[in-house]
């Protein structure tokens, strides 16, 4: 099992970006899909990006496409969520996750679970 630990997060005025890092450390970090999710207070928490094991697939929810961008360097054990034009309503702790050996990062069943990174976004 692979162990996540997220980083990045904090207080950003909106329209302001902020940077998430989700270190990995463990079985072949190359070999998991990355996914990052948010959970807002009273709400569920939900998929908003994801990149398959060979970074060849994307997923972005519709409320972060074209502000979000997720990456990953298998160099570093690393993927990223690149938070560009933040908007109050992206307000929600937001974790990273990993899925052995998944094709479609949307549909992949993420079984390792970072602790989670506060971002809070001020209007």
């Amino acid at each position: 099992q692979v162990q996540l630990v997220e980083s990045g997060g904090g207080l950003v005025q909106a329209g302001g970006s902020l940077r998430l890092s989700c270190a990995a450390s463990g079985r072949t970090f190359s070999s998991y899909a990355m996914g990052w999710f948010r959970q807002a207070p009273g709400k569920d928490r939900a998929i908003v990006a994801g990149i398959s094991w060979s970074g060849s697939k994307t997923y972005y929810a519709d409320s972060v496409k074209g502000r979000f961008t997720i990456s990953r360097d298998n160099s570093k054990n690393t993927v990223y969520l690149r938070m560009n034009t933040l908007k109050p309503d992206d307000t929600a702790v937001y974790y990273c996750a990993a899925a052995l050996w998944a094709a479609d990062p949307y549909s992949a069943e993420y079984g390792s679970w970072g602790q989670g990174t506060q971002v809070t976004v001020s209007s």
